[in-house]
């Protein structure tokens, strides 16, 4: 991903309006941020619990959506992340859905995955290793070409509802 100032990143929600891309809290470490290793930035809101942001570069544009994590717990003993594709314990994978893109998000249409519980798929398809004994790895550049491709996927869905 190329560098996103502040106002470039909250810009970018397609599915919110003035007042969450305003309220969105960016992470304490934004400045920091290694843009040259990110295939997306992902991050939960550090001030509610069940929010949290994904920003992708989308046919050449910052795209970002934002995203609500379900509330409950699974009686599964693990999940596997659609976006990392990665098995871990349940209580890691968590539902997250998205209102779809403006004005379809309006009449409440909205997309739901399993992703990491803490949005770090972009550093959990980077791991050499297995995390669950099960798990059988690709390489780690298909793995990143994976998730990258399954995040804009995402977006786009979410992007269906927006008028043409």
């Amino acid at each position: 991903m190329y560098p996103l100032s502040e106002s470039e990143l909250r810009a970018s929600f397609v599915n919110a309006d003035a007042d969450e891309r305003r309220l969105a809290a960016l992470p304490a470490d934004f400045v920091l941020t290694d843009w040259d290793h990110l295939d997306f930035f992902a991050w939960r809101d550090p001030r509610s619990r069940g929010r949290g942001y994904l920003v992708t570069d989308h046919l050449g544009h910052p795209t970002g959506v934002v995203l609500r994590a379900a509330d409950g717990t699974s009686r599964a003993r693990s999940a596997l992340c659609n976006i990392c594709h990665t098995m871990q314990p349940s209580d890691q994978v968590a539902l997250f859905t998205a209102r779809r893109a403006l004005p379809a998000g309006e009449l409440g249409d909205s997309i739901g995955t399993y992703i990491c519980a803490d949005l770090s798929c972009h550093e959990n398809v980077r791991l050499a290793l297995p995390l669950a004994p099960s798990e059988v790895r690709a390489s780690v550049d298909r793995r990143i070409d994976g998730a990258r491709q399954r995040t804009e996927a995402f977006v786009e869905k979410i992007l269906e509802g927006a008028a043409a």
